[in-house]
C-alpha cells in the first residue's frame, strides 16, 4: 500500500487498489479503541438505466434502497445484524440519490466485523419470499415519509425544480414501483454495481492496513467483473420546471424549502472547488451572519429553523434553503433581490476571508468525527477527489469566484420554492 501524509491536517491515508478493481483506504487513528469502516458502492437512486455486458437494463424506482434492506439476508437464515451485535459492533446502511453505503463501528473483534461486512455486502441472496415480505415493510416507510413534512416539503421541490432528472423520484421508490421489483431484479443491479471495481472500502482507526486488504482480497477474490455503466438519459436545461408548488399538512406553521438550479460540477479538483465557492456564496447570501438573515430574522420572516447550503449530485446541483416563515414568498423574493444586490456591490475582502477561514475550520473541526470523515473520504472519492486536499482548494478561492456564481444562480427563471402550509381548519 501506499501511504501519503497530509502534516497541514496531522492526518495520513494508506491507499491501493486492488487486483480486483476496489479501492482500499486506511487512515490510521493510532490509540483510539474505536474502529469504522465503510463498504460503499457508486449505485443510487438515480443510477436506474445502465448496461451490463452489452444488455441495457431499465431498473424500477427505489431498487438502489431495496437492495440495501435485502443485503442484510444471508443464507440459512443468518441473521447479520444480530453477528454484529454478538461481536460488539454496530451495523448500518444508507441510500442516497448516488451512492449507498454500509457501515459498522467497534471497539473489538475488527477483523471478524470486516470480514462479516464484506461477506454479507458481496453475497447476493434473493427469495421470492424475503423480497415479497420487504415490499411490505418498505410501504410502510414510504407512507411515514408521505406524513413527514420535511420529506414532503423536499420531495415536491424536486419535482418542481427538475423536469427529467431522477432526483425527480424518491430514493425509496413508490408504492407502485416496488411492486416491479423481483429477485431477478436484484440480482442484476448487484451483478452491475456491487462488484469491487465499482466500489471502496474505507477504514478509521489503529488497524494494520496490509491486514484490511489482505482480508479484502481473501473475500471478495482478486479477480476483475464486469461493471454496469450508468446511463443518463435526462436532458435538463438551467430554468426550473415551475415556479412554485403548495401542500397543506398537520404543521403548526408554513414550512419551505427553495432551491436555484445550478449547473451540475461534474468530477476532479475544478468540481471541488465549484462546490467549495458556492458553499461560500451560500454563507454570503443566507448564512447565519450574513446582512440578509439578520435583517430577516428582526422581521420575524425567519426563525432558528432557516439554514441553508449547496449541494450537489450526480448531473444536478443546487444552492438550497429551507425553513419556517409566515411567508416564505416574502423570503425568497428577498433572497433574489440580495443575491442581485451582493452581484452589484462584490463582498468585502474582510468578510470574505473570515467567511473562508470559519468554512475551512469547520471542515477540519469535522476531522474529528469518524463518521464525518468516513462519509466524506468515500463521497469525495466517487467524485476522484482526494477529501484531504481541500485546504489548499480553499486557499486558492477568490472573492469574485462567490460574486460570479451568484450571479449565474440566483435568478428567478432558475428559481423553484414549495411550501407546506397548515391544513384549513373545516367547519
Amino acid at each position: 500500500m501506499t501511504y501519503v501524509s497530509y502534516p497541514e491536517l496531522d492526518e495520513g491515508v494508506w491507499r491501493e487498489t486492488l487486483e480486483n478493481g476496489l479501492t482500499v483506504m486506511v487512515v490510521p487513528r493510532k490509540g483510539f479503541t474505536k474502529k469504522l469502516a465503510y463498504f460503499v458502492t457508486d449505485f443510487g437512486s438515480i443510477h436506474g438505466d445502465f448496461t451490463l455486458e452489452g444488455k441495457t437494463y431499465h431498473a424500477p424506482y427505489g431498487v438502489a434502497h431495496y437492495l440495501e434492506h435485502k443485503m442484510f439476508d444471508m443464507p440459512g437464515g443468518r441473521d447479520v445484524s444480530q453477528e454484529f451485535a454478538d461481536l460488539g459492533a454496530s451495523v448500518n446502511a444508507f441510500t442516497s440519490y448516488d451512492m449507498t453505503a454500509y457501515y459498522f463501528g467497534c471497539t473489538e473483534g475488527f477483523r471478524d466485523c470486516l470480514r462479516l461486512l464484506l461477506e454479507f455486502v458481496s453475497t447476493p441472496y434473493f427469495t421470492q419470499e424475503s423480497v415479497d415480505k420487504e415490499r411490505g415493510i418498505i410501504d410502510q416507510e414510504i407512507g411515514m415519509n408521505e406524513d413527514a413534512p420535511d420529506t414532503r416539503v423536499f420531495e415536491n421541490l424536486m419535482r418542481c425544480l427538475y423536469k427529467e432528472h431522477l432526483i425527480r423520484e424518491p430514493i425509496l421508490g413508490t408504492r407502485e414501483t416496488i411492486r416491479e421489483i423481483t429477485p431477478q431484479v436484484l440480482e442484476v443491479c448487484h451483478k452491475a454495481f456491487y462488484t469491487p471495481g465499482n466500489m471502496m472500502l474505507c477504514v478509521l482507526g489503529d488497524v494494520d492496513p496490509e491486514e484490511v486488504a489482505d482480508l479484502a482480497r481473501e473475500v471478495l477474490g482478486t479477480e476483475k467483473r464486469p461493471v454496469g455503466q450508468k446511463l443518463r438519459p435526462w436532458k435538463e436545461d438551467l430554468s426550473a420546471g415551475q415556479a412554485l408548488v403548495t401542500d397543506r399538512m398537520e404543521v403548526v406553521m408554513p414550512t419551505f424549502q427553495m432551491a436555484f438550479k445550478c449547473q451540475p460540477l461534474g468530477n476532479g479538483e475544478a468540481a471541488i472547488r465549484g462546490e467549495m465557492v458556492a458553499d461560500l456564496a451560500a454563507e454570503a447570501l443566507f448564512g447565519e451572519s450574513s446582512p440578509l438573515y439578520l435583517k430577516l430574522y428582526e422581521q420575524g420572516l425567519l426563525d432558528s429553523s432557516f439554514g441553508g447550503g449547496f449541494e450537489t449530485i450526480d448531473g444536478a446541483a443546487m444552492l438550497m434553503c429551507s425553513g419556517d416563515s409566515m411567508d416564505p414568498e416574502a423570503v425568497r423574493d428577498a433572497i433574489v433581490r440580495e443575491g442581485q444586490r451582493i452581484v452589484a456591490e462584490g463582498i468585502p475582502e474582510d468578510d470574505f476571508l473570515a467567511m473562508k477561514r470559519s468554512a475551512l475550520g469547520r471542515r477540519i473541526r469535522g476531522l474529528d468525527s469518524f463518521d464525518s470523515t468516513c462519509f466524506r473520504l468515500c463521497a469525495y472519492h466517487m467524485s476522484q477527489f482526494d477529501y484531504f486536499g481541500f485546504p489548499e482548494v480553499y486557499r486558492k478561492i477568490q472573492a469574485q469566484e462567490l460574486v460570479d456564481f451568484l450571479a449565474q444562480a440566483v435568478c428567478p427563471e432558475r428559481c423553484s420554492l414549495s411550501i407546506v402550509y397548515p391544513k384549513e381548519e373545516t367547519k
